[in-house]
């Protein structure tokens, strides 16, 4: 499962159409987006959700859309998950190595400034 940090519903947006890949190649995919949640809108089979604390099944992947001076808001509700994720994705353009540190001392892999899709890609 893939919990998607800053989803945007602009289907031209990375933040909608990497997560839409994700979904096609089989991947649950949950969009986090207060906006979204709001509305009730869904998306790929799943409401929306505004936090990552709303989400009560395990997440393998906390895949982040946000810019990176705005990761650390997120850094207590990725530390709260129950079971905590395996790996925190930071998308290309995104780095944020304090909030890296404090994941990979919590025993998360942090992936920094890299395209789920293109790296997904190249392993097909």
């Amino acid at each position: 499962m893939i919990a998607v940090v800053g989803f945007h519903h602009d289907s031209m947006k990375p933040a909608f159409y990497v997560p839409e890949y994700m979904h096609r190649q089989g991947y649950t995919v949950i969009p986090v987006n207060p906006s979204l949640a709001a509305r009730g809108e869904s998306y790929f089979g799943h409401k929306a959700v505004a936090t990552l604390a709303e989400i009560t099944t395990p997440v393998d992947i906390v895949d982040i859309f946000r810019r990176s001076d705005r990761v650390p808001d997120h850094l207590d509700d990725i530390l709260a998950m129950n079971p905590l994720p395996k790996v925190v994705w930071l998308q290309l353009g995104i780095r944020n190595d304090g909030v890296a540190h404090k994941l990979n001392a919590r025993g998360i892999d942090v992936v920094q400034d890299r395209c789920l899709l293109a790296d997904h890609r190249a392993l097909l």
